[in-house]
């Protein structure tokens, strides 16, 4: 992991569920980091998400890239799933230095935050993003719809080709990269996302103040979020490294 690089995280049950199906994934020695919303009820969405980030461990481990190593944790959760109909959605990133692989299946997102705003950089696969795509739907219908937590594709399904979302890219310093489940994106929408990113002294505090909107919103899902920046201490940015980029970017939204 490169000196340069910190990050925080953290995952929630949420204000109306009892469990947390949700799993998240931080190994800097592997320069890589995930998160994982899993499917099928309580235990079995908890087993596929938690089996799904520890197979893309390992298979990043053993030196697969990072696409193939989505795929290796796909196969793992068909595995464990036997037909018990769980499953899980996956974002994850893996970084060489500032330049990042990502890759993803469902809807837990990934976004990039700058001084020019907020930039999703994952397309969710799912019921409503389709519509969206086919103009059937606004941005804003989709988020309202009954069904917008249908994914199209997802890990553990059998006798399904997964189809791996990838895009490379490279974090800038000033720049923070964004892993979550759909726990925070169906509370928060982009620009509130933004105007938190713009508020936090600290990389921890960034996460922490998240959450806790998302659940000032309701938190009706679990919510899982990890924040990754340039320029920082190993878990933590520094509060005046954070205030060097908070401060252009608040700055920016005010112009």
């Amino acid at each position: 992991m490169p000196e340069s690089l910190g990050y925080a995280a953290q995952s929630i049950t949420g204000c109306v569920r009892t469990h947390n199906e949700d799993a998240l994934l931080c190994a800097p020695d592997l320069g890589l980091w995930a998160v994982a919303d899993g499917m099928g009820g309580h235990q079995r969405g908890e087993v596929a998400s938690a089996v799904a980030v520890a197979a893309l461990r390992d298979a990043v481990a053993a030196g697969q890239r990072l696409e193939s190593a989505v795929q290796s944790a796909h196969g793992a959760v068909v595995a464990a799933a036997a037909g018990s109909g769980m499953g899980t959605t996956l974002v994850a990133v893996k970084f060489d230095g500032a330049a990042f692989d990502l890759a993803w299946a469902g809807d837990s997102r990934a976004y990039r935050v700058g001084i020019d705003g907020i930039t999703r950089l994952s397309h969710d696969h799912s019921l409503v993003q389709a519509l969206v795509d086919a103009g059937e739907l606004s941005p804003a219908q989709a988020r309202r719809h009954p069904r917008r937590n249908v994914v199209t594709q997802c890990l553990g399904q059998m006798h399904q080709d997964l189809e791996v979302g990838c895009v490379t890219g490279t974090l800038a310093p000033g720049e923070l990269l964004l892993l979550c489940s759909d726990g925070l994106t169906g509370e928060l929408d982009d620009g509130e996302i933004l105007d938190q990113c713009a508020s936090a002294e600290t990389l921890e505090a960034l996460v922490a103040q998240l959450l806790n909107m998302a659940c000032d919103a309701g938190g009706r899902d679990n919510i899982t979020c990890i924040v990754l920046a340039l320029n920082a201490p190993e878990t933590i940015v520094a509060a005046s490294r954070s205030n060097s980029f908070l401060s252009r970017l608040l700055k920016s939204r005010r112009s």
